[in-house]
């Protein structure tokens, strides 16, 4: 059975940084393209950040770009986001993703999520 488990969720203060994790299994994630995309309260889900499945393609929306860093490790079957310089606006539950090819392209597989609290 697919599934994405993200972790390193938190509370921190505005200009911290935080660094969430997501592990992959019950596929070869290594062949997919895999992302984040995060969702405040009372709004839509979002893309954040595409990574290629060979790392070398990284794609990021313009609210993030400059301060997130999407990396992944496919021995591991792991991908993450460094998170920095954060804003309160960063506040959401961040979701990862697998198997899509853009921000317009919906996911075929999703995380539970991980709920991120920036304090201004």
């Amino acid at each position: 059975q697919a599934q994405l488990v993200e972790s390193g969720g938190g509370v921190v203060q505005a200009g911290g940084s935080l660094r969430l994790s997501c592990a992959a299994s019950g596929r070869p994630f290594s062949n997919y393209a895999m992302g984040w995309f995060r969702q405040s309260p009372g709004k839509e889900r979002v893309f954040v950040a595409l990574i290629g499945w060979s790392g070398n393609t990284t794609i990021y929306s313009d609210s993030v770009k400059g301060r997130f860093t999407i990396s992944r490790d496919n021995a591991k079957d792991v991908v993450y986001l460094q998170m920095n310089s954060l804003k309160p606006e960063d506040t959401a539950v961040y979701y990862c993703a697998a198997d899509f090819s853009s921000e317009y392209d919906p996911p075929s597989y999703w995380g539970q999520g991980t709920q991120v609290t920036v304090s201004s």
